[in-house]
């Protein structure tokens, strides 16, 4: 069953009830599609302080029809790196206070801010505050309009716009319409720019787990679209539906338990010229408060949410399987972040995501030129949560700055962008796809 209230919401009739009883108002979003794969609209480029960054020539890299001036622009890009007191702060304020109620519906504010300085304590707590300023300008931008902040954290990267191309074309793209509140860290690392921007993938190899159905799915489908050849492995109890799904993608299925004691040797030998893409998909639920939850509820969620993708994680870079250049994208999830009623155990094992990220980003950028990332799902519309008694559904939808729930394709989006070879630079991160949910950070 779709979104009903989304589609009422959207009617004049719907428009006029809503806004009386104060109702949300969620817009139908703009999400990339072959016919209309760009915002529609100029993009807007401002400064606060004194910039330490040329995003002009980031934002010229990206090809956008890039604009001092304009009415109804599709995004806005502020260039805040330099603002390093309270004075250039409202600098801030004074560059998007008389634009936000122009910028066109599922439109883009992008704020680019520095890391803060442990040794300027001014700069560092009017950095800090961009962060604070974005999270509220996403709660209240409404019309599906979204609002982000990207921090280069190495002062090099004020001299390296290609590192922040790949962010900046997926921030103001149609691909980017359920993140938004987030915060995404830029580093300095050199990149290849790929031959061409709509196969940004082509000639590259990548696994997605659990990809049979749902959000999996998607993510072939995805990375498909961006050129990828695929392998695609599930269990072998959804053989028949792996199969579906690889061959109307032209990939290789692999039918495999993840959870088995051999499966990253069998992965590695699935994959003898080697990988470039990793997606940890696969995932299940067993739900049950702790009191009443037995070891057999806890077990199973935390062997294939974790520990497998420790386990294969490991038997694949050991094995030296992913290729320099490689990315290693894992799926967490936001009750990994805020915690969730009746899900301790899942809970825990999307936790334990985070903690392999942030552990393992930097090590393996180091010993093999690989990149780690999460991408943290908020409420999607799948099958699973289409099961979900209807007030907890509506409440999932609704407890967002966006109005409603996501798409398997804005996760497969995001997990596109991670992947992708010019995406060098961000390592480390676990980024919401949620729409800004009001739950946790």
């Amino acid at each position: 069953m779709g979104d009903r209230y989304l589609g009422f919401a959207g009617t004049a009739p719907g428009r006029f009830l809503t806004r009386r009883l104060g109702l949300p108002q969620p817009a139908a979003l703009h999400r990339w599609s072959a016919g209309r794969p760009a915002l529609d609209g100029p993009v807007l480029h401002r400064t606060a302080g004194k910039p330490v960054f040329d995003l002009a020539a980031a934002l010229e890299r990206t090809g956008l029809d890039v604009r001092a001036a304009g009415e109804l622009p599709a995004a806005v890009v502020l260039d805040a790196t330099g603002v390093a007191d309270v004075d250039a702060l409202a600098e801030v304020h004074a560059a998007l206070h008389p634009l936000v109620r122009s910028v066109a519906d599922s439109g883009r504010i992008v704020v680019l801010g520095a890391r803060p300085d442990p040794a300027d304590h001014h700069q560092a707590a009017v950095q800090q505050g961009l962060e604070g300023f974005v999270r509220s300008l996403g709660k209240e931008i409404g019309r599906g309009r979204t609002v982000t902040l990207i921090r280069l954290t190495d002062p090099a990267a004020a001299t390296a716009p290609a590192a922040v191309e790949s962010t900046l074309r997926f921030l103001l793209s149609p691909r980017s319409a359920y993140v938004s509140g987030q915060v995404i860290e830029v580093g300095a690392q050199a990149v290849p720019a790929p031959a061409d921007w709509t196969r940004p993938l082509a000639g590259r190899t990548a696994l997605v787990t659990g990809a049979a159905r749902g959000i999996g799915e998607a993510v072939a489908e995805t990375l498909a679209r961006d050129g990828a050849r695929l392998v695609l492995l599930d269990v072998p109890a959804a053989e028949a539906d792996l199969n579906r799904v690889a061959g109307r993608l032209g990939g290789t299925a692999l039918p495999l338990d993840i959870t088995a004691s051999d499966a990253g040797d069998r992965m590695v030998a699935a994959l003898p010229d080697g990988l470039d893409v990793l997606v940890h998909n696969a995932g299940i639920t067993r739900d049950r408060r702790l009191a009443n939850m037995p070891a057999e509820r806890w077990a199973p969620v935390l062997d294939v949410n974790l520990a497998s993708v420790l386990r294969t994680t490991d038997a694949l870079l050991a094995a030296g399987a992913l290729r320099p250049g490689g990315r290693i994208v894992a799926t967490a999830s936001i009750a990994g972040l805020a915690g969730n009623a009746g899900q301790t155990n899942y809970a825990a094992s999307k936790a334990g995501i985070v903690g392999l990220v942030r552990s393992l980003a930097p090590r393996a950028l180091a010993d093999h030129g690989v990149t780690v990332n999460a991408v943290a799902p908020g409420f999607i519309e799948t099958k699973m949560t289409a099961a979900v008694p209807l007030f907890i559904r509506e409440a999932g939808r609704r407890m967002n700055s966006l109005g409603q729930g996501g798409l398997p394709v804005d996760v497969a989006e995001t997990t596109a962008w991670f992947a992708g070879p010019a995406s060098g630079a961000v390592n480390g991160q676990v980024l919401r796809v949620c729409g800004q949910s009001l739950l946790g950070a």
